[in-house]
């Protein structure tokens, strides 16, 4: 089925005042996509819906990343409507939509001459009508679990990585992103109260005296007991400048403490540092609008703490999810001087986009060193990869995640979103990530031992794996040639304490970081009548 034209989407991701290349965002939003249901009311209502599915086939038509058919999607929507009743069947038959509840037909509609959303937003609708009179659970459903039934089974029908996030869901998601009003603490639920896990720097919270392991007790005068911890951050959070009184239980203090604290925009911290001796150690745990801006801070924090004799950097991105495309670009960019940061490519004009490093760079003068495990995905493996190929960094770990595809986030008139994959996208070498992902130079996966062996099997040439092999373009469908080429360095999901011991020892090390950075770019190793595809143990061997 056509969908609207290149045009029309570009006007739709211009009218919500984002540039386009930030529309490519990981998980950038994009508000301009549909008109705001102002309603709060989680009754079900068809015009409601009829607007709610339209803005998703719409987005679906002019944003995902392959042509797809809007019959077969919404008919996939239908259809998951038995998830609330299990006796509600939908079945195609011609031109005709039949619809049956407990095995006896409630009506057969018609199905759209025209393929386009509002067509088949028209139907879904007629559908769901039909089904609530004859389906007592359908009946009782709340909006939101009938909206979230559709789009479940729409976005089954795409790749893995596009979603649907109903209202509450995606409130959530947008706090996280963007930061929200409120005090600064990560909590837990515990029989006493809710226990203040860590106090973020730079917040309400610390500047109200508030200590990790305080247990709150009463908010704003009421107990917490019963409450669930949604509530809980629910209550905590708030409009800017507002105040919050919180009421705890120090385990220091004879007597409960009563402090008032007043809201700020808060954005999760992302960076963490700390020194390793004379060697700065970063963590990056994801990437929000505030993670280069704070990774400055931290790089500037390691100078200024390890001093003249600092000896390097570790960038720790293992089990990093990712974020924003924007934040990944921005962190790369504090570290190159010039050249290809990443490419994006997919079926919408404006995703061939090309991002290249701006030439303000920091700690240019400090070697570097970046950790990755197979849970280090998306934005964490843009770094990685761009910081790989364009040697400003070792790379030590075991094999990234792969997933190489980039998602905008658009809002539906729920004040739901629908996440769809927009684009794929490519080291600066040129080779797709999806699937393969980032292959370290040092693999730490593979049964390699202690540090001393690592650092032995780096002196006698053993190591890095060779680059020929973490450049190779692989057709992300090619099973085989995906498998094969992660064996290079098996898959690590936990923090392999070898990571973080060898970067210490390698950035010490000048002359050993400078055979890890020079990488083995000879095409392979000839040995007898085989040339080595992949350096160390493990290796995949390929006759001559």
């Amino acid at each position: 089925m056509p969908g609207a034209s290149p045009e029309r989407a570009r006007k739709r991701i211009r009218r919500s005042g984002v540039p386009a290349w930030a529309a490519l965002s990981l998980a950038l939003l994009l508000t301009g996509c549909a008109v705001r249901d102002i309603a709060t009311n989680d009754g079900y209502q068809d015009a409601r819906a009829v607007r709610l599915f339209a803005a998703g086939y719409q987005d679906v038509s002019d944003i995902y990343i392959e042509d797809v058919s809007l019959a077969e999607l919404a008919l996939a929507g239908m259809e998951n409507l038995s998830t609330i009743d299990p006796d509600i069947k939908i079945e195609r038959s011609g031109e005709l939509l039949a619809v049956s509840v407990k095995g006896k037909p409630a009506r057969n509609l018609s199905l759209p001459s025209r393929g386009d959303a509002d067509s088949w937003a028209d139907v879904t609708a007629e559908t769901i009508k039909v089904s609530r009179q004859h389906s007592v659970q359908l009946a009782q459903a709340g909006a939101e679990d009938v909206y979230e039934a559709v789009f479940d089974g729409i976005t089954a029908e795409l790749d893995s990585f596009s979603r649907y996030a109903g209202r509450e869901e995606a409130r959530e998601n947008r706090a996280s992103r963007d930061g929200f009003g409120g005090i600064g603490v990560r909590i837990s639920l515990i029989e006493e109260g809710v226990k203040v896990l860590s106090v973020m720097e730079n917040t309400p919270a610390e500047a109200s005296g508030l200590l990790d392991g305080d247990i709150i007790v009463m908010i704003d005068g009421e107990t917490v007991n019963g409450l669930s911890q949604r509530e809980v951050v629910r209550r905590l959070r708030g409009p800017l400048r507002s105040q919050v009184t919180l009421t705890i239980d120090r385990q220091a203090e004879s007597r409960r403490l009563v402090t008032t604290v007043t809201r700020a925009h808060i954005v999760p911290q992302t960076v963490k540092f700390r020194a390793e001796g004379d060697v700065g150690y970063i963590r990056i745990s994801g990437f929000n609008q505030n993670t280069a801006r704070t990774l400055r801070t931290s790089i500037d924090e390691a100078v200024e703490t390890i001093g003249p004799d600092i000896k390097g950097l570790v960038l720790d991105l293992r089990s990093n999810p990712g974020g924003l495309l924007d934040q990944s670009v921005s962190v790369s960019d504090l570290f190159l001087g010039n050249g290809r940061i990443v490419s994006t490519h997919g079926r919408h004009p404006d995703s061939h986009q090309y991002f290249e490093a701006s030439n303000e760079t920091m700690a240019d003068d400090l070697p570097l060193v970046v950790l990755i495990n197979s849970n280090s995905a998306s934005a964490s493996e843009i770094v990685a990869a761009a910081l790989q190929d364009s040697r400003r960094a070792v790379v030590i770990g075991s094999t990234s995640f792969g997933k190489g595809t980039v998602q905008t986030v658009l809002r539906l008139p729920n004040e739901g979103e629908l996440t769809l994959t927009w684009a794929r996208f490519h080291a600066p070498t040129g080779y797709a990530l999806n699937r393969r992902g980032v292959l370290p130079d040092i693999c730490t996966s593979n049964g390699a031992g202690s540090v001393q062996d690592l650092l032995e099997q780096l002196r006698t040439g053993e190591l890095p794996i060779d680059r020929a092999a973490q450049t190779r373009e692989i057709p992300p469908n090619d099973e085989a040639s995906v498998e094969q080429l992660r064996a290079h360095c098996p898959s690590f999901e936990g923090d392999n304490d070898l990571d973080v011991d060898i970067s210490v020892e390698l950035l010490r090390n000048p002359e050993l970081y400078a055979v890890a950075m020079s990488g083995n770019d000879n095409t392979a190793r000839k040995t007898g009548n085989q040339v080595s595809l992949g350096i160390g143990t493990g290796a995949v061997a390929a006759q001559q």
